[in-house]
């Protein structure tokens, strides 16, 4: 090799001595890394915070064992690569080895986002929806793309919603009830006969005037009524329904979930399809083209993680329940493969009758890393809500098997698109070598779960190493707000689609998710510590007997205790400290209620 070229690489500190670094990299290999006069070192920073230089007084921060991010040129060195150290972030400093674990540290990034996206579509006026966009470019202004789509709406208002159930501020929860009116006005349709809720694609709004896209602009999904858009329209709303308890969003939940089952399920093989014609509602109709007859990961497993496990928390209906059964079900019989010689990844497309197809539009036969992570992480949910050993089972074979195959051993972080099938013992690459945020996220929480369950130091050790990749490289602090793609050494992919901070595949659900789960499996499972949460039910609310439940995700029983409780501020004692319950007062005004959990004293 005749040429340089710059590169990353993450290690533990092993040794430090003059001109040089020894680190050992997260699959255990040794790489010395060379400072030179012109190095400069950082410890890693959250939104909002200032940067925080340790140039020159770096070696006090490389101690034995800390986990560092370095930077620079590589050049050929006879048979071997010389790595030069450029820029170092290092992860920690004297006070915390792991920064993002100290508490409300994902608090705050969430805030940080959130008030991003507030300016951005609304600025710092009323908030008005009429303002929104889909399109949102890097710094925050708006493209001339006037279409407002009703998934990337939905998906802000669970990230307000979220928002808000972490710091209280109430901007964030009037985003999300301003918005939740707004998608039931302008987005929703509803069929009395049939008692189904469906949402448009979106609105193109032309001046005063709204044209309904009825079926999908999508290319994927292009004129075609597609399970995901759907299910994702529910998640903002079933987030804003658990904090407020708004009869309207029920109405609108429950409506949508009657589409599911009439329309999408599979009553006599299980499972829902994929797509359904616009006029029809058949998933049979040639109109679908390669999408007639087909089922999906996204069709069948994203309903747990977008709005069902909420909607169970907020409700305890065990309709809910049952539905996530299946759900799960589905996925442990049908997605892994089995036998000898079979991929590690979940297989993601079928044909009707289950029958895996590997020949489908982009996907083939190729795995989406971050869908076999989001399965582990939901699997470890479900066993906690209705343990079963082959949820269990899949969960830890995915955890262990992943980080050998989906994630960067000389960087960190997680691939985006590879292949199945092996060849010469890799899975290769199908487009690129870049990791986007979405999966970074499925695999901190994957791994934060699992360590929490199981208490498996190995665990914990991967959602560390994944939660520091995504803070050091994901973080816009020049911008704010969070970057879709970086390349695989970190650095900031900024082309196309990709450029944006708001599109159809991004708007805020995916990193206040992480922000929201990774604040509550980091507290209560981790280092167990107390967590406040805050809610805002109506005088209306319809919640089941009337019951709030402040449960802050699925977990098993006996890991979280309610310890204290307050309504507009007062001490209130009307509520269960194990069934996580609050009985709410009679009022004629939204009450304001503030929740602490605690761990239970014996969280295994």
């Amino acid at each position: 090799m005749d040429f340089t070229f710059s590169d990353t690489v993450a290690g533990y500190v092993v040794d430090v001595r003059p001109g040089a670094i020894e680190l050992r990299t997260l699959d255990g290999r040794t790489v010395t890394v060379h400072p030179t006069d012109t190095t400069s070192a950082q410890l890693l920073r959250n939104l909002g915070d200032p940067y925080r230089d340790v140039t020159g007084s770096m070696t006090e921060y490389l101690r034995p064992g800390r986990l560092v991010f370095s930077h620079g040129p590589v050049y050929p060195d006879g048979g071997a690569l010389h790595f030069q150290a450029s820029q170092l972030v290092i992860i920690g400093g004297a006070e915390f080895a792991y920064p993002f674990e100290q508490s409300g540290w994902w608090t705050r990034q969430l805030h940080q986002i959130a008030t991003f996206y507030r300016r951005a579509q609304f600025g710092s006026g009323a908030v008005d929806f009429a303002d929104y966009r889909t399109e949102i470019l890097s710094a925050g202004g708006k493209t001339g793309r006037q279409v407002q789509e009703t998934d990337t709406i939905s998906r802000m208002l669970y990230g307000m919603s979220s928002a808000y159930m972490l710091t209280g501020d109430e901007d964030f929860l009037e985003v999300a009830e301003q918005g939740s009116r707004y998608l039931h006005d302008h987005m929703r349709f509803h069929d009395p006969g049939e008692g189904v809720v469906y949402w448009y694609h979106g609105i193109d709004v032309q001046g005063n005037r709204e044209r309904k896209l009825f079926a999908s602009e999508f290319g994927d999904d292009y004129r075609a009524i597609p399970a995901y858009e759907q299910i994702y329209a529910l998640v903002g709303l079933v987030q804003t329904y658990r904090l407020t308890g708004d009869p309207q969003i029920k109405a609108d939940i429950e409506g949508t979930i009657r589409l599911f089952e009439r329309y999408f399920a599979d009553p006599k093989l299980g499972g829902y399809y994929s797509h359904i014609d616009p006029v029809t509602l058949s998933p049979h109709h040639d109109s679908l083209g390669p999408n007639r007859s087909r089922k999906n990961w996204n069709s069948v497993g994203d309903h747990a993680p977008a709005y069902l496990f909420n909607l169970y928390l907020a409700t305890g209906e065990l309709r809910y329940r049952s539905m996530l059964e299946h759900t799960f079900d589905m996925i442990c019989t049908h997605m892994p493969e089995r036998g000898p010689d079979v991929s590690p990844f979940v297989q993601e497309r079928f044909h009707g009758d289950w029958t895996p197809d590997r020949s489908w539009g982009w996907q083939q036969d190729r795995a989406v890393v971050g869908h076999n992570l989001k399965i582990a992480w939901n699997l470890m949910r479900m066993d906690s809500l209705q343990p079963k050993r082959e949820y269990r089972q899949l969960a830890e074979r995915l955890g262990q098997t992943m980080p050998g195959i989906g994630r960067d051993p000389q960087r960190g972080g997680w691939y985006d698109l590879l292949q199945r099938q092996s060849e010469n013992g890799r899975h290769a690459f199908v487009w690129h070598d870049r990791k986007s945020w979405w999966q970074q996220e499925q695999a901190v929480l994957a791994y934060l779960i699992l360590a929490g369950r199981t208490g498996n130091e190995e665990y914990l050790r991967q959602a560390r190493e994944s939660a520091a990749f995504y803070n050091a490289f994901f973080l816009d602090h020049d911008e704010g707000g969070v970057f879709f793609t970086v390349l695989a050494q970190g650095l900031p992919f900024l082309f196309g689609n990709e450029r944006l901070k708001g599109s159809h595949a991004m708007s805020m659900y995916h990193k206040a998710e992480l922000c929201y789960l990774a604040e509550v499996y980091t507290r209560l499972l981790v280092h167990r510590e107390p967590l406040d949460l805050w809610f805002r039910p109506r005088p209306d609310a319809d919640f089941p007997q009337r019951t709030l439940r402040v449960a802050p995700d699925v977990l098993p029983h006996s890991h979280v205790a309610l310890e204290q409780v307050t309504i507009d501020g007062a001490p209130y004692t009307g509520f269960d400290a194990d069934a996580l319950t609050v009985e709410l007062p009679r009022s004629d005004h939204q009450l304001t209620v503030r929740a602490r959990l605690r761990p239970a004293q014996d969280p295994r």
